[in-house]
């Protein structure tokens, strides 16, 4: 009869029936502790600990790298920084085309630097003019622009207007400037093996072999000066190189089509236009 009764209580009355927890020693059965417990106490302080852990985690989870673990989870602020590396990525990629664009036009000179009778401008006067017009200088290229910040120092000596320049060499002029004849430079004898240096500071813009001028390689200089360096035997910089005034850019050689005997081809141009180096270097 009492089973039956107890078996009609409610879950409700159930939950607050009271019960003992006694803690007792294993070997002399002393009570150590004892605790008044209900199912109602039990289930509120499970719950409790379920809450306080479900917590714990959603802050481990929104506070700390481990949200990027999770398949799925959006992070706005991840979010904000991927759209900002993807336009900087974009300008770089324009940027590098840009680029690629400027150093090909002199990647494409196959011009002869010695005599001549075809009146029309050569390709390289085309490509360093090319360079110093204002569709190349729209490009904002990061080399371009600091190339501009480059200073060069002007000292007047009579009534010739010299540049600093660092001679590329040291040697006797074996062919004056004669551009009505398309030498656009001066030849330059010198030993063997000796250094081809830079005359100013700049970047590299060409550095390759060519069927006429054999190893040749450009640089660009502040206040649109460009030179080259022709016939050398072996290049020791590559295009985009930043070289310091003075540095050595090639070893003086016979090579290339156009070339008689070993010795450096050295051309000077200033905005767009070839110049006599003789007017700026005492070789």
């Amino acid at each position: 009869m009492a089973l039956d009764q107890d078996q009609k209580r409610s879950f409700k009355d159930r939950l607050q029936d009271k019960y003992r927890l006694v803690i007792l020693n294993n070997e002399n059965f002393q009570e150590i502790s004892s605790h008044r417990l209900s199912l109602l106490n039990l289930y509120i302080i499970l719950s409790s600990v379920i809450v306080v852990l479900g917590g714990l985690l959603i802050l481990l989870i929104v506070f700390t790298p481990i949200k990027k673990l999770i398949p799925g989870y959006a992070d706005v602020g991840s979010s904000k920084e991927i759209i900002e590396l993807n336009k900087q990525l974009d300008d770089i990629i324009k940027e590098k085309e840009a680029q690629e664009v400027y150093l090909a036009s002199f990647r494409k000179m196959l011009t002869s630097n010695n005599a001549g009778t075809d009146p029309a401008p050569t390709k390289e006067e085309k490509l360093v003019e090319a360079v110093s017009n204002a569709e190349i200088k729209n490009q904002g290229l990061s080399s371009q622009s600091s190339i501009a910040s480059l200073p060069i120092r002007e000292v007047r000596q009579g009534s010739n207007n010299y540049f600093d320049l660092v001679k590329p060499l040291s040697g006797s002029v074996s062919a004056a400037f004669m551009p009505e004849k398309k030498h656009n430079g001066v030849d330059i004898l010198a030993p063997a093996n000796t250094a081809v240096k830079s005359v100013l500071d700049g970047y590299v813009i060409i550095s390759a072999w060519n069927i006429d001028t054999g190893n040749t390689i450009g640089v660009q200089h502040a206040d649109n000066i460009v030179s080259f360096y022709k016939h050398n035997s072996a290049l020791l910089k590559e295009e985009g190189n930043f070289v310091k005034a003075g540095e050595a850019l090639a070893i003086i050689g016979n090579s290339g089509t156009l070339s008689d005997g070993p010795h450096l081809h050295f051309e000077l141009w200033i905005d767009g236009n070839p110049v006599n180096p003789e007017n700026f270097i005492k070789f």
